[in-house]
């Protein structure tokens, strides 16, 4: 192609392509105008995908919201309490989440009920609340108060059984004890007991303790006379009961126990009478025991009843009290010695003799003890 060819081809390209006019100063200046989005395709204008486009939005909004939720939730379970001082509160068996929950909101444990009821089901702990009487401290949270009562560490109270009481006077104080409940309908056989301090939690039953009780004396017989001295003049268990009884009524110091045990083992191993004061009360008054302030007469050491051992050969046919576990391990495992008698010395324990002879000089002291003691009463009673 000829060089005129050419420029004629260029002039004419540039002859079809559009004018620019020329601008002003102030429309240079000027922003051009932003073009504006594309027209929305028909599909994105259906009403199916608007619908949808609507329920990912409410979605998205309930799942952001939950997020947000549970998130206050649990700050605000783990935060601390509005209880500013100790407080004790009951939950009684068979009281459900939203009642337990109730309740610790209304005695101003927890800030919010259902704050804590929806804690306890998220940390499905529900089914592991127990009943209980719960010691709540101060500032305590949510999640503080929750494991506590998941851990049932309720407060322990305590009741006290002196060795040497009678099931009808262990009944008796065991109905005295206004934290326990129920009744007990029958008095447990006599040395069926082992006389301790039990510790309960409140609601706790009488017969609950009763069957404590029984457990705990059948475990310490079984230790107690599996490790017995051989050839003690005792057949089985419950001779070990009756002599142990004896021994815990006629001495309250632990330090006599084996020895006044030796001097009864001594007389049983000789067939001499037992000659037990404590034996000739039980027969005379049972379970109930002697009404205070009632002397012991010699008329009384001659009357005939089952456990009179001033009267009965050997040892009487059951127990007349229930023994504490120094009491039968002293029974199982009794001093050696020759001693046949023992006699109060007015210190609160006993002179011991092995004759007749030495022991009847230790009443006579006894005696004077006795009397000297009366007068002096006497003279402040006087006064």
């Amino acid at each position: 192609m000829s060089d005129d060819q050419t420029n004629s081809s260029v002039d004419q390209s540039v002859d079809d392509m559009p004018r620019v006019q020329p601008k002003s100063p102030r429309e240079a200046i000027e922003p051009e105008p932003v073009p504006g989005p594309p027209p929305r395709s028909k599909s994105a204008r259906h009403p199916v995908v608007v619908f949808l486009n609507f329920c990912l939005s409410v979605v998205m909004l309930m799942v952001v919201g939950a997020l947000v939720a549970v998130y206050w939730g649990k700050n605000k379970f783990d935060a601390v309490g509005p209880l500013e001082r100790e407080k004790t509160i009951l939950i009684s068996r068979g009281t459900d989440l939203d009642s337990i929950a109730s309740l610790l909101e209304t005695q101003d444990i927890v800030s919010n009920r259902w704050v804590f009821a929806a804690g306890v089901q998220a940390y499905k702990s529900a089914s592991n609340l127990k009943a209980g009487e719960y010691l709540f401290k101060p500032g305590s949270s949510m999640r503080e108060i929750m494991d506590l009562v998941v851990s049932g560490k309720s407060i322990l109270h305590a009741v006290t059984v002196p060795e040497g009481l009678t099931s009808f006077q262990i009944v008796a104080r065991l109905r005295q004890n206004d934290i326990l409940v129920g009744e007990i309908t029958d008095i447990p056989a006599e040395g069926s007991l082992l006389p301790e301090t039990y510790k309960f939690s409140r609601g706790t039953s009488r017969n609950e303790i009763i069957i404590r009780m029984r457990q705990l004396h059948k475990r310490a017989i079984k230790e107690i006379w599996d490790l017995r001295t051989e050839g003690l003049p005792i057949a089985n268990v419950q001779e070990l009961v009756v002599l142990a009884s004896i021994v815990e009524k006629e001495t309250g110091r632990s330090d006599e126990r084996t020895r006044v045990a030796g001097v009864f083992v001594n007389r049983l191993n000789k067939k001499m009478k037992l000659q037990s004061d404590p034996t000739v009360i039980y027969g005379l008054y049972g379970g109930h025991g002697k009404p205070s302030g009632k002397p012991i007469f010699r008329s009384d050491l001659r009357k005939k009843t089952a456990y009179n051992t001033y009267i009965i050969q050997a040892l009487p046919p059951g127990p007349i009290a229930n023994p504490g576990r120094d009491a039968l391990e002293a029974v199982a495992n009794p001093s050696v010695t020759k001693d046949l008698f023992f006699v109060a010395d007015g210190t609160g324990g006993h002179a011991f003799a092995e004759t007749l002879k030495e022991h009847n000089q230790n009443v006579q002291r006894w005696r004077k003890i006795e009397k000297k003691n009366k007068a002096a009463r006497t003279s402040t009673t006087s006064n």
